[in-house]
């Protein structure tokens, strides 16, 4: 009952100074809601960032390695001249590894051919990207068809004139939703349509099938080199379930030195490149952003702390008398301190909550702008209100203690 009593008439003053002080208290709780709102918005930024990371990562397979010419991340020192006289992973690398590999589920040896125009009749897609694959292309990456399917064993092992396309190819091209049959030319060639990958969208690195042409292996090989560097050939090897990504790349790194015959001490010349290393770069990144957010926003928090400081000091001292009434009547220091301490942390909590309501129209705001679902979880909110709460009480003790000690005669006699 007595917490009560505090709460509702700590609200009752927090409420007077509100309405008292209008312009003093707006410019103090602005400070609160600046720096909760930058920290909140960064710390959802960041949230955003990395589940559409997860999301890509999701794509490529997070317990797949790509064997491969170039590393996928490199810092300053990145010694670019050692790793252009590499071999490019070719069809001698992929069929020894498939042949002696044990820890593997499946292989495939894939190349980005090139960005065509893609036609049927009077509808053209610009841009769209061809692509050829072995079959098991479908074990090493995760995709979903929205109609026909992927290629069987024989027509990947024959090189049959076939394709799967993307949705937004799908949608240009045959706006009456009809694909699987239709032939469209493709370098040259004919090409009938089987299947058609669902609705990926853009993600943050750029992965998706929406524009993708997709071909088997031995049919592009009638009509180019599929070895050649060019196309960025590389070895994806996804692991048996159950086995740990670390002992899967032990494996392959040991297979390719024996393939390449590279004595020991040799270093390697080939690069085992796995989603991992994307995600703790950019895990880094994301750590120095959200640090970078936290200490903008705590130094406007910090400032609003003063100015809720300087409101409570104020309100000790236009209370002066009332608080010696209050003690003389029997209110206990604890009592005096938890009122102001209470009423200073209901301010901040004022101020987080607005803080918090900004970041929420945010998150609206990008959506429709950008297209992009922004994450603000509860553990993000209740995160800016803790803030607030600490902020309150960092800023309420010393003004709550110095009315907690006022002597009850000198403060009755106060004007």
């Amino acid at each position: 009952m007595l917490f009560l009593k505090l709460l509702k008439e700590s609200f009752l003053f927090a409420g007077d100074a509100l309405r008292q002080n209008k312009t003093r208290t707006f410019l103090s709780l602005l400070g609160v809601t600046i720096g909760i709102f930058t920290i909140i918005a960064v710390q959802s930024a960041v949230d955003t960032l990395r589940n559409n990371l997860q999301h890509s990562v999701d794509k490529l397979g997070n317990n797949s390695i790509y064997v491969q010419k170039w590393p996928w991340v490199g810092g300053s020192d990145f010694p670019w001249w050692k790793y252009l006289q590499r071999p490019e992973s070719d069809l001698r690398d992929f069929n020894e590894l498939s042949r002696r590999i044990t820890t593997a589920e499946a292989l495939s040896y894939e190349i980005n051919i090139d960005n065509r125009t893609i036609k049927y009749k009077s509808n053209t897609v610009e841009g769209a990207q061809v692509d050829a694959a072995s079959h098991d292309h479908d074990k090493t990456w995760n995709f979903d068809f929205e109609s026909g399917r992927y290629f069987t064993e024989i027509e990947s092992k024959t090189g049959a004139p076939i394709a799967n396309i993307g949705y937004d190819i799908a949608q240009n091209l045959f706006p009456d939703g009809d694909a699987i049959g239709k032939q469209i030319k493709v370098m040259g060639r004919y090409v009938t349509i089987v299947g058609v990958f669902s609705k990926q969208g853009k993600d943050m690195l750029g992965i998706s099938t929406d524009k993708e042409v997709l071909l088997p292996l031995n049919f592009a090989r009638n009509l180019i080199d599929i070895q050649s560097s060019k196309y960025g050939p590389a070895i994806i090897v996804r692991g048996k379930k159950g086995i740990p990504t670390d002992d899967v790349e032990s494996e392959i790194k040991g297979l390719m030195r024996s393939i390449r015959r590279l004595r020991p001490g040799v270093e390697d010349n080939f690069s085992l490149n796995r989603t991992t290393m994307i995600t703790k770069q950019l895990d880094d990144l994301f750590g120095i952003v959200n640090k970078g957010g936290f200490i903008i926003g705590l130094f406007s928090v910090l400032v609003g702390g003063f100015g809720i400081a300087n409101i409570m000091f104020v309100s000790v001292k236009e209370r002066t008398n009332i608080i010696g009434i209050q003690k003389s009547l029997g209110a206990k220091n604890y009592f005096i301190l938890l009122q102001f301490l209470i009423e200073s942390v209901l301010l901040c909590l004022f101020g987080g909550f607005i803080g918090l309501f900004f970041v929420y129209l945010a998150t609206f705001a990008v959506k429709a702008a950008a297209d992009i679902q922004v994450i603000l979880d509860a553990a993000n909110v209740i995160r800016g209100l803790s803030y607030s709460v600490i902020i309150g009480v960092i800023a309420g003790i010393i003004p709550a203690y110095s009315a907690s000690r006022l002597d009850p005669v000198e403060a009755i006699r106060t004007n």
